[in-house]
């Protein structure tokens, strides 16, 4: 006879999808749905983190990533401090390690840290006893872009095991196909993925995806259809002949949307190069969840610092 076991979030840092248990990516995601109905209430603060101070360093560029956390730290009522590679100390030649101890020493609960480097969240959290969360580290993971697209896929499809998801674009460099192929696989989904050869990287079927050639290949008989941003600031050379034809043969439009399932949900993880990696009527369609993404996303950050830095019970949770 088996013995139910009660599961306890015990870790200390969210550093990527692929090391998380079925488990704890659902209650990642159960967890952000009772927080998604604090954002429609007219004072949108509950006092869950009050007294827990929260620190983004961003070494990257980021507008919507970097906004959505630090909305979600301040509806939990926790202290929120911003910091950006132009004006921090690495500037003057500091290393992260250092960066991170004088941050530290600071005592912050969070640093949310988003990094050019792959890996640099890992090293991070090996180092400083406060908790951790990779917003983007590299072409390496994003997990918290791939929790917020499960989530959405799950509201709308009602489910995501069994679901078809095609995943189109600059595969090799985007850190959110990557978190989105653990996430998604593990879930249950049957993914795809397509884009220009120079852009697919070699032994990915390894992943446990189906790679196709062709953009109608991807959008015939998917459920999901997930188009990406062209990496250009990673790729180091010109990958693609232009823009024009990337649209032409890796767009997605109304004319090869005529190939899709007539229930289909698109999404892009944004910022959108339209008229490239998708046109603005597919963009702004009524197949398109690109703004409810965005909107999740502030629930699944609230859900990961509740976790990770709350240590309280469910029933406070939305309280």
């Amino acid at each position: 006879m088996s013995e139910s076991v009660e599961k306890v979030w015990e870790r200390k840092d969210l550093l990527g999808i692929r090391d998380l248990d079925i488990w704890e990516i659902e209650l990642i995601l159960d967890t952000a749905e009772s927080f998604l109905e604090i954002s429609k209430r007219d004072i949108k603060k509950v006092p869950t983190l009050r007294g827990k101070t929260v620190i983004t360093v961003f070494y990257e560029a980021s507008t919507r990533t970097r906004v959505s956390f630090e909305l979600a730290a301040k509806r939990l009522s926790a202290d929120t401090v911003n910091i950006s590679a132009s004006t921090s100390s690495a500037k003057k030649g500091e290393t992260l390690i250092d960066t991170a101890r004088n941050l530290e020493a600071m005592a912050p609960d969070a640093i949310i840290m988003r990094h050019p480097i792959p890996g640099s969240s890992d090293l991070l959290g090996r180092h400083v006893r406060s908790s951790i969360i990779n917003a983007g580290d590299g072409a390496h993971e994003h997990p918290t872009q791939a929790l917020l697209d499960a989530m959405t896929i799950r509201q709308v499809k009602g489910g995501i095991a069994g679901l078809n998801i095609s995943i189109i674009g600059d595969i090799t460099h985007s850190r959110v196909a990557r978190s989105n192929i653990y996430c998604l696989t593990k879930l249950g989904a049957n993914v795809t993925i397509a884009g220009p050869a120079t852009m697919i990287p070699t032994r990915v079927e390894e992943m446990g995806v189906r790679v196709v050639r062709t953009v109608r290949e991807a959008i015939r008989d998917a459920d999901v259809i997930m188009m990406l941003r062209i990496q250009r600031e990673r790729q180091g050379k010109v990958l693609f002949p232009s823009d024009r034809d990337y649209a032409r043969f890796f767009g997605l439009n109304l004319e090869n949307m005529e190939e899709a399932k007539d229930d289909v949900t698109i999404m892009h993880p944004g910022p959108i190069n339209r008229g490239v990696e998708i046109s603005p009527e597919v963009a702004d369609g009524p197949f398109s969840v690109i703004l409810e993404q965005v909107t999740n996303g502030v629930a699944v950050r609230m859900a990961i610092l509740y976790l990770l830095i709350g240590k309280g019970g469910s029933d406070e949770a939305a309280a």
